[in-house]
């Protein structure tokens, strides 16, 4: 039986002495399932955008990537539903991390998401 583990990528990141708990988890656990769900974050993503600006599409690099930083920071129900998508992925393990510093690493999926969707604007 094939279980969340096994539907992503193994990433090839160094890994330091001084590397933290944190980073280690987001490296070997939040990068890949971010990663895993990229096309279906783009397509989300993309759908908010045309709702909320209809002439999104033409707007000029810098006011787009403003517009990703406002919307992934400001917008609540886009951020939990990202934050959602995101943890629904993690085992049983991994979910018992994750309660231990929600805040922060809700942080982070939140900050790796925003630079993944910028830099694939030509996707959205």
């Amino acid at each position: 039986m094939i279980n969340k583990t096994d539907l992503r990528e193994k990433l090839d990141l160094p890994i330091f002495d001084s590397t933290s708990k944190t980073e280690l988890f987001q490296n070997r656990t939040l990068r890949p399932v971010l990663k895993l769900q990229n096309d279906i974050s783009l397509m989300l993503f993309k759908d908010y955008a045309l709702r909320k600006t209809s002439d999104f599409e033409t707007l000029k690099k810098e006011k787009k990537i403003l517009f990703i930083d406002q919307s992934l920071q400001k917008d609540n129900a886009l951020r939990n539903t990202f934050i959602g998508m995101t943890i629904g992925m993690l085992t049983q393990e991994e979910m018992e991390i994750y309660l231990s510093d929600i805040k922060s690493f809700n942080k982070r999926i939140i900050s790796m998401l925003t630079e993944r969707i910028k830099s694939q604007l030509e996707f959205i």
